[in-house]
Protein backbone atom coordinates (compact mmCIF):
# COMPACT_ATOMS: atom_id res chain seq x y z
CA UNK A 1 0.00 0.00 0.00
CA UNK A 2 1.02 3.58 -0.58
CA UNK A 3 2.30 5.05 2.94
CA UNK A 4 4.94 7.41 3.65
CA UNK A 5 7.13 6.79 6.59
CA UNK A 6 6.20 9.81 8.33
CA UNK A 7 2.41 8.45 7.83
CA UNK A 8 3.28 5.06 9.59
CA UNK A 9 5.23 6.30 12.33
CA UNK A 10 2.36 8.67 12.94
CA UNK A 11 0.31 6.24 13.20
CA UNK A 12 2.00 4.25 15.88
CA UNK A 13 1.48 4.90 19.94
CA UNK A 14 5.12 3.50 21.32
CA UNK A 15 4.50 1.28 24.00
CA UNK A 16 5.30 0.40 27.21
CA UNK A 17 2.91 -0.81 29.79
CA UNK A 18 5.28 -3.21 31.89
CA UNK A 19 5.19 -2.93 35.44
CA UNK A 20 8.63 -3.76 35.50
CA UNK A 21 9.56 -0.87 33.49
CA UNK A 22 12.04 1.85 35.06
CA UNK A 23 12.92 4.92 34.68
CA UNK A 24 15.76 4.20 31.89
CA UNK A 25 13.08 2.17 29.99
CA UNK A 26 11.11 5.55 29.99
CA UNK A 27 14.08 7.56 28.59
CA UNK A 28 14.65 4.95 25.76
CA UNK A 29 10.67 5.19 25.25
CA UNK A 30 10.52 8.85 25.01
CA UNK A 31 13.72 8.86 23.08
CA UNK A 32 13.27 6.68 20.20
CA UNK A 33 9.18 8.04 20.21
CA UNK A 34 10.87 11.88 19.40
CA UNK A 35 13.60 10.11 17.40
CA UNK A 36 10.98 8.12 14.94
CA UNK A 37 7.99 11.26 15.51
CA UNK A 38 5.35 8.39 16.77
CA UNK A 39 2.15 9.99 17.60
CA UNK A 40 1.96 9.00 21.21
CA UNK A 41 3.86 6.92 23.92
CA UNK A 42 1.00 4.71 25.46
CA UNK A 43 2.21 3.89 29.26
CA UNK A 44 0.68 3.18 32.55
CA UNK A 45 -1.01 6.53 34.39
CA UNK A 46 2.14 6.30 37.34
CA UNK A 47 4.54 7.63 34.21
CA UNK A 48 2.49 10.53 32.83
CA UNK A 49 4.21 12.92 34.81
CA UNK A 50 7.24 11.56 33.85
CA UNK A 51 7.20 11.14 30.49
CA UNK A 52 5.50 14.61 29.86
CA UNK A 53 8.44 15.76 31.01
CA UNK A 54 10.57 13.69 29.05
CA UNK A 55 8.89 14.98 26.21
CA UNK A 56 8.56 18.63 26.72
CA UNK A 57 8.97 20.66 23.86
CA UNK A 58 8.38 17.60 21.09
CA UNK A 59 5.11 16.66 19.21
CA UNK A 60 4.57 13.57 21.01
CA UNK A 61 1.43 12.68 23.04
CA UNK A 62 0.98 10.96 25.91
CA UNK A 63 -1.00 8.25 26.47
CA UNK A 64 -2.74 7.21 29.52
CA UNK A 65 -3.86 3.33 29.78
CA UNK A 66 -7.20 3.69 32.39
CA UNK A 67 -8.83 0.54 34.12
CA UNK A 68 -5.93 -0.77 32.66
CA UNK A 69 -5.47 -4.08 31.50
CA UNK A 70 -8.39 -5.95 33.65
CA UNK A 71 -11.22 -2.87 33.23
CA UNK A 72 -12.63 -4.03 36.51
CA UNK A 73 -12.56 -1.22 38.42
CA UNK A 74 -15.82 0.85 39.08
CA UNK A 75 -16.84 3.71 36.56
CA UNK A 76 -15.90 6.20 39.78
CA UNK A 77 -12.43 4.82 39.44
CA UNK A 78 -12.00 5.46 35.74
CA UNK A 79 -13.59 8.77 36.19
CA UNK A 80 -11.37 9.65 38.21
CA UNK A 81 -7.88 8.02 36.78
CA UNK A 82 -9.04 9.80 33.43
CA UNK A 83 -9.07 13.21 35.54
CA UNK A 84 -6.18 12.38 37.44
CA UNK A 85 -4.37 11.49 34.20
CA UNK A 86 -5.30 14.39 32.39
CA UNK A 87 -4.12 16.60 35.17
CA UNK A 88 -1.02 15.42 35.35
CA UNK A 89 -0.36 15.95 31.65
CA UNK A 90 -1.90 12.84 29.54
CA UNK A 91 -2.97 14.55 25.96
CA UNK A 92 -5.12 10.78 25.31
CA UNK A 93 -7.01 8.36 27.46
CA UNK A 94 -7.45 4.86 26.33
CA UNK A 95 -9.78 2.65 28.87
CA UNK A 96 -11.10 -0.83 29.41
CA UNK A 97 -14.54 -1.23 29.34
CA UNK A 98 -15.72 -3.47 31.56
CA UNK A 99 -15.92 -6.56 30.10
CA UNK A 100 -17.59 -8.37 33.01
CA UNK A 101 -20.53 -5.93 32.81
CA UNK A 102 -21.19 -6.40 29.21
CA UNK A 103 -21.54 -10.05 29.42
CA UNK A 104 -23.55 -9.56 32.39
CA UNK A 105 -25.59 -8.03 29.30
CA UNK A 106 -25.49 -4.59 31.47
CA UNK A 107 -25.52 -2.53 28.42
CA UNK A 108 -26.90 0.76 29.85
CA UNK A 109 -23.46 0.57 32.29
CA UNK A 110 -21.35 -0.04 29.28
CA UNK A 111 -22.68 3.03 27.48
CA UNK A 112 -22.69 5.11 30.77
CA UNK A 113 -19.34 4.50 31.21
CA UNK A 114 -18.37 5.30 27.87
CA UNK A 115 -20.22 8.74 28.11
CA UNK A 116 -18.73 9.61 31.65
CA UNK A 117 -14.97 8.78 30.58
CA UNK A 118 -15.47 10.56 26.93
CA UNK A 119 -17.03 13.66 28.51
CA UNK A 120 -14.14 14.11 30.36
CA UNK A 121 -11.49 13.79 27.63
CA UNK A 122 -13.64 15.97 25.70
CA UNK A 123 -14.23 18.64 28.14
CA UNK A 124 -10.30 18.82 28.89
CA UNK A 125 -9.43 18.78 24.97
CA UNK A 126 -8.26 14.99 24.93
CA UNK A 127 -8.55 12.16 22.56
CA UNK A 128 -10.62 9.12 24.17
CA UNK A 129 -9.85 5.50 22.86
CA UNK A 130 -12.23 2.67 24.09
CA UNK A 131 -10.81 -0.86 24.49
CA UNK A 132 -12.44 -3.50 23.58
CA UNK A 133 -10.64 -6.47 24.17
CA UNK A 134 -11.92 -8.65 21.53
CA UNK A 135 -10.34 -12.09 22.61
CA UNK A 136 -13.10 -12.11 25.19
CA UNK A 137 -16.14 -10.92 23.29
CA UNK A 138 -18.28 -12.74 21.05
CA UNK A 139 -19.26 -11.09 17.62
CA UNK A 140 -22.50 -9.56 18.57
CA UNK A 141 -20.89 -8.30 22.30
CA UNK A 142 -17.96 -6.77 19.89
CA UNK A 143 -20.77 -5.09 17.70
CA UNK A 144 -22.83 -3.90 20.56
CA UNK A 145 -19.83 -2.05 21.95
CA UNK A 146 -18.86 -0.46 18.19
CA UNK A 147 -22.83 0.55 17.98
CA UNK A 148 -22.47 2.21 21.40
CA UNK A 149 -19.24 4.29 20.33
CA UNK A 150 -21.10 5.13 17.16
CA UNK A 151 -23.92 7.04 19.18
CA UNK A 152 -21.34 8.22 22.11
CA UNK A 153 -18.27 9.11 19.76
CA UNK A 154 -15.15 9.09 21.35
CA UNK A 155 -11.97 9.75 18.85
CA UNK A 156 -11.34 5.79 19.17
CA UNK A 157 -12.11 2.27 19.16
CA UNK A 158 -9.63 0.17 19.99
CA UNK A 159 -9.14 -3.99 19.88
CA UNK A 160 -7.30 -5.10 22.47
CA UNK A 161 -4.78 -4.39 25.52
CA UNK A 162 -1.99 -6.38 24.51
CA UNK A 163 -2.55 -8.31 27.65
CA UNK A 164 -4.84 -10.68 26.96
CA UNK A 165 -5.27 -14.01 24.72
CA UNK A 166 -5.06 -12.49 21.91
CA UNK A 167 -4.43 -9.06 20.13
CA UNK A 168 -5.88 -7.24 17.21
CA UNK A 169 -6.93 -9.38 14.05
CA UNK A 170 -7.82 -8.14 10.71
CA UNK A 171 -11.55 -9.54 11.09
CA UNK A 172 -11.97 -7.24 13.99
CA UNK A 173 -10.41 -4.20 12.52
CA UNK A 174 -12.60 -4.38 9.52
CA UNK A 175 -15.51 -5.24 11.83
CA UNK A 176 -15.53 -2.64 14.05
CA UNK A 177 -14.63 -0.17 10.66
CA UNK A 178 -17.84 -1.40 9.32
CA UNK A 179 -19.56 -0.49 12.13
CA UNK A 180 -18.05 3.18 13.21
CA UNK A 181 -17.87 3.99 9.56
CA UNK A 182 -15.74 7.26 9.47
CA UNK A 183 -17.28 8.93 12.32
CA UNK A 184 -14.97 7.35 15.14
CA UNK A 185 -11.40 5.96 13.92
CA UNK A 186 -9.99 2.58 14.93
CA UNK A 187 -7.15 1.59 16.83
CA UNK A 188 -5.46 -2.15 16.76
CA UNK A 189 -3.31 -3.07 19.36
CA UNK A 190 -2.24 -6.74 20.12
CA UNK A 191 0.81 -8.88 18.17
CA UNK A 192 1.64 -6.00 15.98
CA UNK A 193 5.37 -6.95 15.59
CA UNK A 194 6.45 -7.08 12.09
CA UNK A 195 6.17 -4.61 9.37
CA UNK A 196 3.58 -6.60 7.22
CA UNK A 197 1.08 -6.88 10.11
CA UNK A 198 1.13 -3.00 10.49
CA UNK A 199 0.42 -1.95 7.03
CA UNK A 200 -2.41 -5.32 6.73
CA UNK A 201 -4.03 -3.66 10.05
CA UNK A 202 -3.99 -0.07 8.21
CA UNK A 203 -5.30 -1.43 5.00
CA UNK A 204 -8.03 -3.23 7.09
CA UNK A 205 -9.07 0.25 8.56
CA UNK A 206 -7.19 1.01 11.48
CA UNK A 207 -5.26 4.76 12.05
CA UNK A 208 -3.88 4.04 15.16
CA UNK A 209 -1.21 1.52 15.98
CA UNK A 210 -0.52 0.42 19.57
CA UNK A 211 2.97 -1.59 19.33
CA UNK A 212 5.81 -2.13 21.56
CA UNK A 213 8.03 -3.03 18.48
CA UNK A 214 7.65 0.61 16.39
CA UNK A 215 11.56 0.88 16.14
CA UNK A 216 11.55 -2.89 14.19
CA UNK A 217 8.66 -1.55 12.11
CA UNK A 218 10.01 1.12 11.02
CA UNK A 219 13.67 0.05 10.26
CA UNK A 220 11.91 -2.75 8.36
CA UNK A 221 9.92 0.30 6.29
CA UNK A 222 13.38 1.93 5.70
CA UNK A 223 14.57 -1.21 4.61
CA UNK A 224 12.09 -2.09 1.85
CA UNK A 225 11.22 1.22 0.66
CA UNK A 226 15.75 2.21 -0.24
Amino acid sequence: MNISAQQLANMIDHTNLKAFADESMFQKLCQEAKQYNFKMVAINPAQTERCKKMLAGSTVHVGAAVGFPLGQTTLECKVFETRDAIQKGADEIDYVINIAELKNKNFGYIKQEMEEIVAVCRENNVISKVIFENCYLTEDEKRFVAQTALAVKPDFVKTSTGFGTGGATINDVRLMKSIVGEAVKVKAAGGIRELETALAMVEAGAERLGTSAGVAIMEAYKEKNR
